[in-house]
């Protein structure tokens, strides 16, 4: 399995914006749902955002929703993940990884976006760092 690669963190202020870049030049993308997660220091990880790109569908944990946007280029063969107004709890290690389909559930009243059993391997990440 191959890892995707990630790109486009950074440092920025509070309320600033980020798009990050999700690619492989090993294979399509296409008929693959395509998860972003995000680990922050010293906790596990968590499933922000999901595009299936057969259907175009979208999924989003309730913690970036109405400020993330998951969207994709195919002539590009790449996922961006555009954050806007970042706070600093959204500082951590965003990846990406291909799964079979998207999922979403709900957790403690909140909806978070979870993997599916065939997910492949996440990629080596890009930092994101949100100052106050």
């Amino acid at each position: 399995q191959v890892q995707l690669v990630e790109s486009g963190g950074g440092l920025v202020q509070s309320g600033g914006s980020l798009k990050l870049s999700c690619t492989t030049s090993r294979f399509s993308l296409e008929s693959y749902a395509i998860v972003w997660s995000r680990q922050k220091s010293g906790k596990p990880r968590e499933g922000v955002s999901c595009i299936d790109t057969r259907d175009e569908s979208t999924y989003y944990a309730d913690s970036v929703k109405g400020r993330f946007t998951i969207s994709r280029d195919s002539a590009k063969n790449t996922i961006y993940l555009t954050m806007n107004n970042l706070k600093p709890e959204d500082t951590a290690i965003y990846s990406c990884a291909t799964d079979m389909i998207c999922a979403s559930t709900v957790i403690a009243g909140q909806r978070v976006v979870i993997p599916s059993g065939q997910i492949g391997p996440w990629g080596q990440g890009t930092q994101v760092t949100v100052s106050s």
